[in-house]
């Protein structure tokens, strides 16, 4: 147990008194009856002489230190999404050298779960004249993870958003990356809420009409897919869209509101996990899906129902900063030693913010060690007004 001065939200500070860490077991990952990919964030190098929301600088020890870190507790990496901030502060020419890097450290491992992302984002919205463009944006990125022995996982693109004239564009590209893939790959339906720039994918804003173009696509090239992961925050838009996928397509969650009813499933199927809030309640996520695989849902439910609030705290709007709090949990628990971001992105989340999330990751047992947390805590209040 450890004491730290926190602002209060009605006005001046109070003490919070940490409780203990939750006891975790020894021993080896559980077996698991559920794919489960965390999506790991990114260190940055805070020593670098570099301008940070123009520049990109990354601690490259630490961040595959922390792919290890899940890879020990039994969980996929899904490597350079949008955890890793893609499109905020990551840029293509880094994310690649990131996808070489997790996929060395992935075969010195034996072939640890490892999937990466695959986007246009090295194209420029604005200079992207037609679709040609955004299906050779597409084929530049998968080429060279694929060349990298890689497996996609194709992003939501920026560009195809904003220069699709309807549905068909959306088929015609899909149906041209996927034809070309050399192995099955996990498509990703990003929300607006995480990125706003994405609002209107697959040629309409109206959600129904959206997943019916969607499943087409899948159904055309259910062959060429190993799932689908969307993230709407809507349990009932991907519950919906679950029961309409091809057979041998997987539905994976990217509910960071939802995920444990949606991951349990019901008796009409389940949902896979390919989740950002993994990264930060990684040895949790490990337990509860242990004990699921195991039949035991009470222990399942137990560990995850803490975690939830704190999930939607991290995911609250503006959804796109939640990387803030992801980042922020990794430096309390140790896995890096300092809270700066690429792109500048700690200074996201207001101190409020981040204190809410501080007493959220100890409820649910997450500071796993309370002293460190605290003290590192105690820090980062006075650098921003708080006193001891």
């Amino acid at each position: 147990m450890a004491t730290v001065t926190l602002p209060a939200a009605g006005g001046g500070t109070e003490r919070w008194t940490t409780g203990a860490p939750l006891a975790l077991p020894s021993g080896g990952p559980p077996a698991l009856n559920r794919v489960a990919f965390a999506a790991a964030h990114v260190v940055a190098d805070p020593l670098a002489a570099v301008d940070p929301w123009l520049e990109t600088a990354v601690d490259w020890d630490r961040t595959i230190a922390y792919r290890e870190h899940l890879w020990s507790l039994g969980l996929g990496v899904a490597e350079s999404m949008d955890t890793a901030q893609r499109g905020m502060g990551l840029d293509w020419p880094t994310s690649l050298e990131l996808i070489r890097r997790s996929l060395d450290a992935a075969r010195a491992r034996g072939g640890a779960a490892i999937a990466c992302g695959c986007g246009t984002d090295h194209l420029d919205p604005a200079d992207a004249r037609g679709i040609d463009d955004v299906i050779a944006a597409y084929d530049h990125q998968a080429e060279a993870i694929e060349a990298a022995g890689g497996r996609l996982i194709v992003m939501a693109s920026r560009a195809l958003a904003r220069v699709a004239a309807g549905p068909d564009d959306y088929h015609r590209v899909y149906e041209h990356v996927l034809g070309q893939a050399a192995e099955p790959v996990i498509l990703h339906w990003l929300g607006d809420m995480f990125d706003p720039a994405l609002a209107g994918y697959w040629g309409t804003a109206d959600i129904p009409a959206a997943m019916d173009t969607c499943v087409e696509i899948l159904a055309a090239n259910a062959d060429k897919v190993d799932g689908i992961k969307i993230s709407l925050l809507d349990k009932d838009a991907e519950i919906a869209m679950r029961r309409r996928l091809p057979a041998g397509v997987r539905m994976y969650t990217g509910d960071d509101f939802n995920y444990p009813e949606l991951i349990a499933g019901d008796d009409q199927g389940y949902s896979d996990a390919l989740l950002g809030i993994f990264d930060a309640i990684a040895p949790v996520a490990s337990v509860a899906l242990g004990a699921l695989a195991a039949g035991d849902r009470a222990r399942y439910d137990a560990l995850f129902e803490p975690t939830v609030p704190l999930s939607r705290h991290v995911f609250a709007a503006p959804t796109r900063f939640y990387k803030t709090g992801v980042v922020f949990l990794a430096w309390l628990n140790g896995h890096q030693d300092h809270f700066t971001m690429v792109g500048g992105q700690e200074s996201a989340r207001s101190t409020l913010h981040l204190a809410d999330l501080f007493r959220l990751a100890d409820r649910a047992g997450l500071l796993t060690d309370p002293d460190r947390a605290a003290s590192r805590m105690t820090m980062l209040m006075t650098v921003r007004g708080v006193s001891p």
